[in-house]
């Protein structure tokens, strides 16, 4: 309901105010105008002058918008771990998954080098799966720095393994172009085989669970991705002792 740019655009006042109705939402959402006024020790003058600023016509269009979104955030229900993992092997492991992380596995195994790329929680894992094929005798590198130094040896004969819930991410989509480009092949985990991420990976992992938002945060379960980081080190590790 308010954007950052409205946040900014407000003066002491206004701030005030914004910080009382944020606070008290679902207070304000019954409350009159002159109640509010005399709550935040302002004018309903003030209070209409906000509301024409955050783009309603008045109080009233104000306190409506204000109840669907306290009704909205109301809806936002979170599954348990125990049916995202049982979604995931119900939908996944009846596919060709293990399929598709043999056949990774074998282009890894052909690379001199392996990149691991991908930001927020994804970045996470990343580093993760960098570190764990590590321990597995297949030394990994993670980039998490889009200006990061990539030596061209080190690109020309590589794998790059990027992961990515939405598979639209801006940071890895430009990423994975400049070392596609480059020679790197492109191995990728998404939870989308029609993402922008897959279409242009050599290999892709799509692992179709619901994704979920709380509020502005993406909390997709992420057990799919270790699941199958860790299943393809073992595959290489298989492969090559």
């Amino acid at each position: 309901m308010f954007t950052n740019e409205m946040i900014a655009s407000f003066n002491e006042t206004e701030t005030s105010l914004y910080n009382y109705i944020s606070q008290n939402s679902e207070k304000v959402a019954y409350m009159r105008i002159r109640e509010l006024a005399d709550e935040t020790h302002v004018s309903t003058a003030t209070i209409l002058r906000f509301c024409r600023k955050i783009n309603c016509e008045g109080f009233s269009e104000f306190k409506v918008k204000l109840k669907l979104q306290l009704k909205e955030n109301k809806k936002t229900i979170i599954k348990s771990s125990h049916h995202s993992v049982e979604e995931f092997f119900e939908r996944t492991l009846k596919g060709d998954i293990e399929e598709k992380i043999r056949e990774a596995a074998s282009l890894v195994t052909q690379a001199e080098n392996v990149i691991f790329i991908g930001i927020g929680s994804s970045g996470i894992l990343a580093e993760y799966g960098a570190r764990y094929f590590s321990s597995l005798g297949t030394f990994s590198l993670y980039i998490k720095d889009p200006h990061f130094p990539i030596h061209a040896k080190l690109r020309s004969n590589s794998v790059t393994i990027a992961l990515s819930v939405s598979g639209e991410t801006n940071f890895t989509v430009d990423h994975l172009n400049q070392l596609k480009q480059e020679g790197s092949k492109i191995i990728s985990i998404t939870n989308n085989k029609l993402s922008t991420i897959a279409k242009i990976s050599d290999i892709n992992i799509p692992y179709y669970v619901t994704e979920e938002f709380f509020e502005e945060a993406n909390i997709t379960t992420q057990v799919p991705v270790v699941y199958i980081l860790e299943s393809m080190a073992r595959y290489i590790y298989k492969l090559t002792h």
